[in-house]
């Protein structure tokens, strides 16, 4: 397969997303909630950070689920703030 130039080929997370997610027309709610999100957090930064830290903030954001963020307190907010392994 050809890759765009920007793919990073030594990322196989950056492969993967290429490969079977850049281009590709999504309308699941939830995948288009974590991009959402993704994007939001890349602000100035490069979409391979957020590509190598996106299994942390599944983790961090309940697998993107948004009933379960909506409902988040403000210590759920503070720990999440506080989480080095996300943005």
């Amino acid at each position: 397969m050809e890759r765009c130039s920007f793919v990073n080929e030594k990322n196989i997370k950056y492969i993967e997303y290429h490969d079977h997610e850049w281009g590709v027309v999504r309308k699941d709610d939830r995948y288009l909630f974590e991009m959402l999100v993704l994007e939001s957090f890349q602000a100035g930064l490069s979409w391979l950070c957020v590509l190598n830290k996106r299994e942390f903030f599944r983790d961090a954001f309940d697998q993107f689920d948004p009933i379960k963020i909506s409902n988040y307190t403000e210590k759920e907010i503070d720990i999440l703030l506080q989480n080095e392994k996300i943005i």
